[in-house]
């Protein structure tokens, strides 16, 4: 039982001192743990100590050492013990707490003074109780605000930034269970619970917080997760009961003219964990350079984007974004922090380089390459059915669109469009076709075929082109701000590889899985992509089906407010068992994007990683033998489940979360525990 002597020799024996005030010692004097005799818990690091070519960011000299602990060991700090390191190598497989994350109550500890007032101490400040970013709508926290509530109502759909900048809003609100949202989300609604929010959360800025964290958290039992922005699909940065690592605010940036690491010279930038797209592309772009980042302007690009793979409107031409990752600082599952490289820590690096986030440690900042500033072209377009143009010309001019995918990824295209018949008749909208390192006349070019088929069908789609000379004011002009989530729909997706279009029969079966949908009414957001460029990729843990794709697709159900639970299941299920599996009976072979991806993903083990589940299981089980970090459909989560559904299969993070098989009736309090 992994712990045992520590907590029998050291927790135990401190719990009898629960309700005192929290003290140490100095000089045989017994005095109180506050602000003016405790310090926050680090000591400051030489910054060149890195085992990558780049220096420490400042936060990042700042860490929670062994020297460290030893004084707060020495001064008798009150529970000092839940924040000991620990060691893989001599972890068991049991908790000696239960089968279950420690939920708020099962510890007299949690919440409590160590786990509030010690830890912030240590933090030096930093620990922020959760109050749901809606809270200001209702009575329940005692910061009702109807001017802040009206704010919040008007753009919770529309403005990624609130919810970025908060620590604990997500994306995945339909996961969450829909526990603190404005009225217009949900009409029912009559007062704003924590749901599945995380119980706090620590505003990162050091190395030494994420630390002590992951320590308390692996002592203690409890549900660890880490926010950084909350875009994923997956909910993967929320979880009921638990302390979350907010990392949205690390946003250091350092940039090298000629940065040398491995076989790579050449520029490059350090970035931050919290460092966003459009923040990135900023830099970038001031230095007359491209980095590899994702379409969305506030996703975090060095956060769960690189870590589940990612791609971009220049992943035809350059790959993924994690192919372009150098280095990364990471704090791991026991509570050491280490440099991932090539040559140091390889097995970790190449885990974590599309692996998935929240599964082997916290990053808090990565070195990335980049490329010389290219001119783009784009193309745009709206065409819908009705009038003149019935649903068969329609899906004609889909069809001309798609036959050659493979070239126009081969040409280092990049394109999103959506399809719909939401409103009685089909829409397509390109937006936008964006061709990196191209002029308006090679677009025009490349697209030839394809309009000459249109319009020999009496079509005329009405492109607009546009020419820019640099890639940032392309990206800036060309993609809106995302929108936010919302809990009348859910999204599944698929990577269509190229095979598909190589055989026509194969390609016709292919075309219909996606009209299906659409015919079904539901919504389809496609990308045409490829991430397998002609200069090579590294081996790294990307799944293996983004080296042959040329379609990403995203298939989205949607429903109404007022629709009976019963419909809104049904609804559900179509996307996974009708359209899902249509799509992965075109693309047996094939796998899905983790981080857009089905919630229920069937197998997710092969259609995540492929033949790579193996070693990424084994590295889990060695790197985390305690299960510190855990994600809807990461790397190990099979091992475990939530004690809760949402429509009676869709596992609810407003629940416990214990060991699969296992009785959560068997969880024992805390302060009873004994090896």
């Amino acid at each position: 039982m992994y712990s045992g002597a520590l907590l029998g020799a050291g927790f135990v024996l401190a719990a009898t001192r629960l309700g005192a005030a929290q003290t140490i010692v100095v000089d045989g004097k017994v005095i109180n743990a506050d602000e003016s005799t405790i310090h926050p818990a680090y000591a400051v690091i030489d910054p060149t100590s890195s085992n990558a070519t780049a220096d420490l960011f400042p936060g990042e000299t700042r860490q929670f050492t062994d020297a460290v602990l030893a004084n707060l060991t020495n001064l008798g700090l009150t529970n000092i013990v839940l924040f000991s390191f620990a060691d893989p190598a001599t972890a068991a497989n049991e908790s000696i707490i239960g089968p279950c994350k420690t939920f708020p109550g099962d510890a007299v500890v949690f919440p409590g003074v160590i786990t509030n007032r010690v830890f912030d101490l240590l933090l030096g400040g930093s620990l922020i109780q959760t109050k749901p970013l809606a809270s200001p709508c209702y009575s329940d926290y005692g910061n009702q605000d109807a001017a802040r509530c009206s704010e919040l109502t008007s753009h919770w759909s529309d403005d990624s930034f609130i919810h970025t900048n908060d620590p604990t809003s997500i994306n995945a609100i339909l996961f969450e269970g829909t526990s603190c949202v404005p009225h217009t989300v949900n009409p029912y609604a009559s007062s704003c619970l924590i749901g599945a929010y995380p119980a706090m959360s620590v505003n990162v800025s050091t190395v030494s917080q994420v630390q002590l964290a992951i320590n308390m958290a692996r002592t203690l039992n409890l549900r660890l997760v880490v926010k950084n922005t909350g875009h994923d699909f997956g909910a993967k940065s929320t979880g009921a009961g638990a302390l979350s690592l907010w990392t949205h605010n690390i946003k250091d940036i350092a940039f090298y003219e000629d940065y040398e690491e491995g076989s790579y010279r050449g520029p490059a930038f350090k970035m931050g964990a919290g460092v966003q797209v459009f923040e990135a592309y900023e830099a970038a772009h001031k230095q007359n350079l491209v980095i590899v980042g994702a379409e969305g302007r506030t996703v975090g690009l060095t956060g769960g984007y690189i870590l589940g793979g990612g791609y971009s409107p220049l992943s035809s031409i350059y790959g993924m974004a994690a192919d372009q990752v150098l280095s990364m600082e990471v704090v791991t599952a026991d509570g050491r922090f280490i440099t991932a490289s090539n040559t140091s820590n390889p097995d970790i690096f190449w885990a974590l380089r599309g692996g998935g986030g929240s599964t082997y440690g916290v990053v808090t900042s990565m070195v990335i390459k980049a490329f010389p500033e290219i001119p783009v072209a784009t193309m745009s377009f709206s065409f819908s059915s009705g009038g003149e143009v019935s649903p068969d010309q329609f899906w004609l001019a889909v069809r001309a669109y798609f036959e050659d995918f493979i070239k126009y990824s081969e040409a280092g295209n990049y394109a999103h469009f959506m399809l719909n018949a939401t409103s009685n008749y089909y829409v397509w909208d390109m937006a936008p076709w964006f061709a990196p390192n191209m002029s308006q006349s090679q677009l025009q070019e490349l697209a030839a075929p394809f309009f000459k088929s249109v319009a020999e069908a009496g079509l005329d789609l009405k492109p607009v082109y546009r020419e820019y000379t640099n890639f940032y004011d392309a990206w800036d002009k060309s993609f809106p701000l995302e929108s936010w989530g919302t809990n009348l729909a859910r999204y599944g997706s698929r990577l269509f590889p190229k095979e598909n279009w190589e055989d026509p029969t194969r390609l016709s079966m292919t075309f219909e899985a996606i009209r299906h949908v659409v015919d079904s009414g539901g919504v389809v957001s496609g990308y045409n992509v490829a991430a397998a460029p002609q200069s090579g990729f590294p081996d790294n843990a990307v799944n293996p089906a983004w080296r042959n794709t040329v379609l990403h697709a995203v298939d989205i159900v949607a429903w109404t407010q007022d629709m009976y639970t019963e419909l809104i299941t049904i609804w559900s299920n179509v996307l996974t068992s009708d359209w899902g599996l249509m799509w992965r009976q075109v693309s047996p072979t094939s796998g899905a994007y983790l981080s857009e991806s089905d919630y229920i993903e069937p197998n997710f083990q092969q259609s995540f990683w492929g033949d790579k589940y193996a070693r990424l299981y084994a590295l889990k089980k060695k790197l985390d033998p305690w299960d510190v970090f855990y994600a809807q459909n990461a790397v190990g989560s099979e091992d475990w489940e939530m004690s809760d559904y949402i429509f009676g299969n869709l596992p609810s993070q407003n629940s416990r979360l214990c060991r699969k098989g296992t009785d959560p009736s068997k969880q024992r309090p805390i302060e009873t525990a004994r090896s």
